[in-house]
């Protein structure tokens, strides 16, 4: 297929992920521009083909070649304990024979100059070598974790933190970032759902691209403070049985298509240079040895050309997935389903060159993947400056600098969600008021940046307490107290909280999880706040003192008893860097909350996988008293404690006047449908108002709400603004019975709202 081939049929589908309205600026975009590029990967410089023509075999699976760095002390050996299999002295041996194509989590500037002068000086062919790392929320300045700056509803955002993230890491020395994850992750029992942007296909895909075009930046790969982006898990990761991570997968194809597909496809076409296979197995087949997944969909069906790489050791599990007997064949599945680059396992540098000998492995194909690799060496601009990015006094001056920590307090208080606030409690006067700050996170350097988190470190980021007690008139009227640990009890803990809440007027209580419950291998059987922390909840609820409830989480969380009775809750987060001043300005109102959450809280973890957007079933059970044999459990309606897009303002926000104009949409016209929002408060508001649809009768039956866009109005005391959203046929598109995108005539309900559960303004249009 050619690439001009590849380009159109991309464009074709672009109405299923973009809207009509937005094809034609893609078509002419730089993001299409190196679509076309990356998928001429065969087309090197005359000077790289000559490089790859003389090299042996050998130096050809070296260049698929991809470990943990052996620098001592190395991140990854600290991530990854069983990769510290090597020294750094061996793995400059590798380097000098040409048998290593990159390392990742390494130590900064000075060891990525002393590997890449080795591989410049001292190898044959005089390669340059690559340096990727798990740059998820920042580097040493650390941003909200992708999950909470999901619930910005903020793509702009999402492409700043990125591009700061991005520059960080191309000071140190770092070309290639593990990120951004973009499974969606319906089941709040995983814990790698904190990782990406939660449970709904658009808000996915749009912080799929943003951060993409974050990372990459917009001068190109070979700018010096660009690193390649690589989106990951392909694919499916998120859909594991009962939210256990690395379990297998069992969906539809059409659910793939419709729901865990489109993210990885925004991010192509965003521009994402590499992919990285996810763990999991989908039907039966693993995903690293998944032609179908790599090779028919990725690359035929989509024309993506850049890199895939596997994940850690993920080649090696085929082993233990009961799919390769050994590593000769896992090494064989892999390379020839489509995984280019082999991480951390060092099966490619083992068996690849027996297996081309054997006539196993074709030689084109070991040079289609050796060509993928030097093409994105090429892109990063490595084969002009090997030593573009590596640089120890820029790294020691472009780093955690006076603008990144602004912009990390900025998206730490955009990030936080006001899912209560009754009476008005919050936001608190900054004087006159005794604060009792109580809870296992009340203070403290731990559990500020959340998980994954390669290079900064809580010790750099300002807690809780500090952040407070600066925001305050008189930090004395500012009581801190632990009460409790995250999972035990702290002698004399629950007693010395009372007191200091009976002393104030008001309590934060800072409840929650720790950062090392959520993240990779952290899924939880019962997602809900340890038995201590709850048990602290209710000794100080007993006081009387009105509470505000800090929650600090990593994923959706079931909230009951003292803690849902609290008059107010903020979902905190981790919020990185500038974790406590964030908070702070929330509390006292320096900032007004604006944030909506990602995912849906449940009332009950046996209630998970939930998400909005699910399936009406023959037996709903309408709004209002449970009824028999409908579908609801015997203790809740089928519905979300706090549903998806929910979050609060300090105004008082007002929804009116839908008009839906001729409430008619043709097949090439265009919908332009109105709401009023309005600000009846006496304080500014920043309100995300969302559009949803439901397909009332279709060949396939649609879910009960699917967003559709969503927008940001900020609001005086006392202003109303119109807003607007224009649908067209494109927007209605659904996978039909033939595995294509369909549309189809008849009636729809269309939904302004302030979240997936709210009424909002609502009518019904006809598509004609």
């Amino acid at each position: 297929m050619t690439a001009a081939t590849m380009a159109q049929r991309t464009i074709s589908r672009r109405a299923m992920i973009m809207g009509a309205g937005a094809v034609t600026a893609w078509a002419a975009s730089p993001a299409r521009a190196l679509l076309q590029q990356t998928a001429q990967a065969r087309a090197l410089p005359a000077s790289v083909e000559a490089i790859l023509a003389r090299m042996t075999v050998v130096e050809k699976a070296g260049q698929l070649t991809l470990m943990a760095a052996a620098w001592a002390g190395g991140a990854a050996t600290a991530l990854n304990p069983a990769g510290g299999s090597s020294s750094f002295d061996e793995q400059l041996a590798q380097v000098r024979a040409g048998r290593l194509g990159g390392v990742f989590n390494g130590n900064g500037a000075v060891m990525a100059q002393r590997m890449q002068t080795a591989a410049m000086r001292q190898s044959r062919l005089k390669i340059p070598l690559l340096f990727a790392a798990d740059v998820i929320h920042g580097l040493r300045t650390v941003f909200p974790v992708p999950l909470a700056e999901a619930a910005s509803f903020d793509p702009d955002l999402a492409r700043r933190t990125a591009r700061a993230a991005g520059a960080e890491a191309a000071a140190s020395g770092i070309d290639w970032t593990f990120a951004p994850m973009v499974d969606v992750a319906r089941d709040a029992r995983w814990g790698r759902g904190v990782e990406g942007a939660g449970e709904d296909v658009l808000l996915g895909r749009m912080m799929a691209a943003a951060r993409v075009r974050g990372f990459q930046g917009e001068r190109g790969l070979a700018a010096s403070d660009a690193v390649a982006a690589c989106a990951k898990h392909f694919a499916a990761y998120g859909a594991g049985e009962a939210g256990l991570d690395y379990n297998t997968v069992d969906v539809s194809e059409r659910t793939l298509r419709e729901v865990y597909f489109p993210p990885f496809q925004s991010a192509f076409d965003a521009g994402a240079a590499t992919t990285m296979a996810a763990f999991n197995e989908i039907s039966g087949v693993p995903a690293t040895a998944n032609a179908w997944l790599l090779t028919q969909i990725l690359r035929r069906e989509w024309g993506f050309g850049g890199l895939v790489v596997s994940d850690y050791t993920g080649d090696e599990e085929l082993i233990a997935h009961g799919f390769a007997a050994d590593a000769r064949e896992a090494t064989k599945l892999a390379f020839m389903a489509g995984v280019d680059m082999s991480m951390q396992s060092g099966f490619y540098l083992a068996h690849l060159p027996a297996l081309v000998a054997a006539g196993e492995v074709p030689m084109a194909r070991l040079d289609q993947a050796v060509r993928r690799v030097l093409a994105l060496k090429v892109a990063l601009g490595l084969f002009d400056d090997p030593f573009r990015r590596i640089d120890p006094r820029r790294e020691k001056t472009r780093i955690r600098t006076r603008e990144t920590l602004a912009l990390a307090r900025d998206a730490g208080a955009r990030s936080i969600v006001l899912l209560k606030n009754d009476g008005a409690l919050l936001p608190l006067p900054r004087q006159g008021r005794r604060i009792a700050l109580i809870g296992p996170f009340a203070a403290g350097q731990h559990d500020l940046i959340g998980p994954w988190n390669v290079y900064g470190t809580d010790a750099e980021a300002v807690d809780l307490a500090t952040g407070i007690r600066a925001a305050v008139a008189d930090p004395a009227q500012v009581s801190v107290t632990p009460g409790s640990g995250i999972d035990d009890p702290l002698p004399g803990g629950i007693a010395a909280a009372v007191a200091a809440a009976r002393a104030a007027d008001v309590v934060l209580l800072a409840v929650g999880e720790s950062q090392r419950m959520s993240g990779e291998a952290q899924s939880r059987a019962s997602i809900v706040i340890p038995a201590a922390q709850m048990a602290l909840a209710e000794a100080v609820a007993a006081t009387g003192t009105p509470i505000v409830v800090l929650l600090r989480t990593g994923r959706a969380l079931v909230l009951s008893d003292a803690v849902l009775k609290a008059p107010a809750i903020l979902v905190t987060w981790f919020l990185g860097s500038q974790d406590g001043p964030a908070i702070a300005d929330i509390v006292f109102g320096k900032t007004g909350p604006s944030a909506r959450l990602p995912v849906s809280f449940p009332h009950a973890t046996g209630q998970e996988p939930y998400h909005y957007d699910h399936k009406n079933t023959g037996r709903p059970n309408s709004p209002g008293p449970l009824l028999e044999y409908k579908a609801r459990y015997r203790e809740f309606a089928n519905a979300a404690l706090f549903p998806f897009g929910h979050g609060l303002t300090y105004g008082a926000i007002e929804y009116e006047a839908l008009d839906l104009g001729a409430a008619r949409l043709s097949t090439d016209g265009a919908l332009t449908v109105r709401a009023t929002i309005g600000n009846s408060g006496t304080r500014a508001a920043e309100e995300v108002v969302q559009l949803y649809i439901r397909d009332l009768a279709a060949s396939v039956t649609r879910p009960v709400r699917e967003l559709k866009a969503f927008c940001r109005v900020a609001l005086k005391p006392g202003e109303r603004q119109v807003v607007s959203f224009t649908l067209r046929r494109e927007d209605l598109l659904f996978i039909g019975r033939d595995l294509a995108p369909t549309v189809e005539p008849g009636r729809f309900r269309l939904w302004i709202a302030p979240s997936a559960q709210a009424e909002g303004v609502s009518g019904e249009f006809q598509l004609v």
